[in-house]
């Protein structure tokens, strides 16, 4: 146990003393839908952006590293309650559900760099990990709640093109729900969907 973590210590400081830092500003748009415990009602994408900062973190060489964000994100679906008499009756239908988030996603990614000198021009990016988003704000719907926070995990691909701009694209699965009726405490609802995101590191 005590050379697995002095291992494990050295190799974290081996790391972070070779590793190359970047940050710069990043922006996109979020496709997202909501995906219900039961179906029950019907739903709708809906478009939303996304904007902060990114910090990528990679090993010079190797093409391993570890990239990161802060950013507020704006996800939710279109959802139609008037399916159901318990919400119908009570004059709900159509209904846009928003969630305000401030978002930081934490991935792992490879950069593939060995292509002869192409890789000054375009290199390739694959990516994943999870996402924790914690809600700023909502949409003011009465007859649902919603939690501080959600988890996600994304994955994506991509590329940089002149060693500075990048752009990405990945699809994110909620594990833990983001909203649920009162009404029917059990009915939660995942977000799910794609995100586009273009980013200038320095």
């Amino acid at each position: 146990m005590k050379r697995i973590l002095t291992a494990l210590l050295l190799a974290i400081v081996t790391f972070g003393a070779s590793a190359e830092f970047r940050w710069g500003p990043t922006a996109g748009i979020n496709i997202s839908e909501l995906y219900w415990k039961q179906k029950l009602v019907s739903n709708d994408l809906l478009v939303g952006p996304n904007v902060g900062l990114m910090g990528e973190l990679m090993i010079p060489g190797v093409g391993f590293g570890v990239d990161f964000a802060v950013k507020y994100s704006m996800r939710g679906s279109e959802v139609n309650f008037g399916d159901q008499k318990i919400w119908s009756s009570d004059g709900y239908g159509k209904e846009k559900l928003w969630f305000h988030t401030l978002q930081i996603p934490v991935n792992l990614r490879f950069k593939y760099t060995r292509l002869n000198g192409l890789e000054h021009y375009v290199a390739p990016i694959v990516y994943a990990g999870p996402v924790f988003n914690f809600n700023l704000a909502t949409m003011d719907l009465p007859i649902v709640e919603h939690p501080a926070g959600s988890v996600a995990i994304q994955c994506g691909i991509g590329g940089e093109f002149f060693e500075r701009y990048q752009l990405t694209a990945g699809y994110s699965w909620g594990v833990s729900y983001d909203c649920r009726t009162i009404k029917l405490d059990n009915f939660s609802a995942r977000t799910q969907g794609w995100q586009i995101n273009v980013a200038v590191l320095f």
